[in-house]
């Protein structure tokens, strides 16, 4: 999408954060979100440009929460997908007659790409994936933890399409003696003492996986402006801090890149749980990196009325980092008993899972009813929430509260 289709842009953004008004790019501000979460309740709904209604987090910078409603199918829509930027402004138009995906550091023949060179120089690559903030869930956790206090929503699943981030660098040749590359986007802090964004991937890692692309497609369309237009860096299994948006450097370096974004942020603890006894700091940390397993029931949704004796269908959806959903189980009965329900189309290894089975309420009165998965290498949810510092990894079996009547 050129330049010339994104002109809005700025005054949309503008509008949350001073006295201009966005008109109706905006959803009215004082609409309170509808929900039973009291961790959501009161938070306004907002609508960006490309963007339906989404839950505000903050708007400086732009975070912006997908509601539940729209995990009820594997793939998320577009104009749904969470937004998470870490500095304003952010990016607001691209030129694509000055943009280029500039390769540069230790190789042998420093590239300038457009994005036409991306689509033609390159095989085109596809993979479904989720895209999942660190920081989602952040806002159950207990004792609290400092960040963004996401509900569930700070994820989405989509097919990409791109080229292969190794293959790029095989154009540039990597040389001897390179160790990582480096990921810069075109959101640029405001003031120079705010670090840019800029994270890294070992070479090795990029050069293993065939899954890793610079995308420029997603569900079929261009990348919305603020999903990373217009290219993207996708690491299927691992979480969204290091899915740079608005790709634009890519640096190849001969040592271990150690600048704010990989250290001292975007760090766990270095335990095989990742995590630390509730309330306390762990010795040594290791940047973030696979997901976890989880899994959601989204429908019905938190706090419904259903029918005594009336068959329910309950729907929902589960991932992991990669090995892929075996199994998925719901119990009503505290987690003493676990049934199997029915999976969905598989979409490949590192996208949402559909998941859905029938119920029946045997009684009048209040159901807690639990869900968890299992992938293909046995790792699963905790009954009890894992906790660290940073608001990390959350994997706890979900809870939904239903009453009959």
């Amino acid at each position: 999408m050129a330049r010339v289709a994104r002109r809005q842009f700025l005054k949309a953004l503008g509008g949350l954060g001073g006295a201009a008004a966005a008109g109706p790019l905006l959803a009215p501000f004082s609409r309170a979100l509808a929900q039973s979460d009291p961790l959501l309740a009161g938070r306004p709904l907002v609508r960006y440009p490309e963007k339906t209604d989404l839950i505000l987090l903050t708007s400086r910078p732009v975070q912006l929460e997908t509601p539940m409603s729209y995990f009820d199918r594997a793939i998320t829509p577009n104009e749904a997908f969470f937004v998470r930027y870490h500095t304003h402004p952010v990016p607001t138009s691209v030129d694509l007659a000055t943009w280029r995906l500039r390769v540069t550091g230790k190789v042998e023949h420093p590239l300038a790409l457009t994005l036409d060179d991306l689509k033609s120089k390159f095989p085109k690559a596809s993979v479904t994936a989720v895209d999942q903030c660190s920081g989602n869930s952040r806002g159950r956790f207990s004792p609290r933890v400092l960040g963004g206090e996401w509900g569930d929503g700070a994820m989405g699943n989509a097919e990409w399409v791109g080229a292969r981030l190794q293959d790029v660098l095989k154009a540039a040749g990597v040389r001897q003696g390179a160790v990582q590359a480096t990921f810069a986007g075109i959101d640029k802090p405001a003031f120079p003492t705010v670090p840019q964004f800029v994270k890294s991937l070992d070479i090795g890692r990029i050069m293993e996986d065939p899954d890793v692309l610079v995308a420029y497609q997603m569900n079929g369309k261009d990348l919305p402006m603020l999903n990373g237009y217009p290219a993207r860096l996708v690491v299927p299994g691992w979480y969204a801090t290091y899915w740079v948006k608005g790709l634009a450097e890519v640096d190849v370096v001969d040592h271990t890149f150690e600048k704010f974004w990989m250290k001292p942020a975007y760090r766990i603890p270095d335990t095989p749980c990742g995590c630390v006894p509730p309330g306390t700091a762990p010795a040594h940390t290791v940047p973030i990196n696979r997901m976890t397993v989880r899994s959601f029931m989204i429908s019905p949704a938190r706090g419904a009325h259903v029918a005594v004796g009336r068959p329910l269908m309950l729907k929902g959806i589960a991932f992991d980092g990669g090995a892929g959903v075996r199994e998925v189980h719901i119990s009503d009965n505290g987690g003493l008993a676990w049934t199997r329900v029915d999976l969905g189309k598989d979409l490949g290894r590192y996208s949402f899972r559909e998941w859905s089975t029938t119920w029946t309420p045997s009684r009048a009165g209040n159901y807690t009813l639990m869900v968890r998965a299992v992938n293909s290498i046995g790792e699963s949810q905790g009954l009890e929430p894992l906790w660290n510092p940073s608001g990390y990894l959350r994997n706890v079996v979900e809870r939904v509260e239903l009453q009959a009547g």
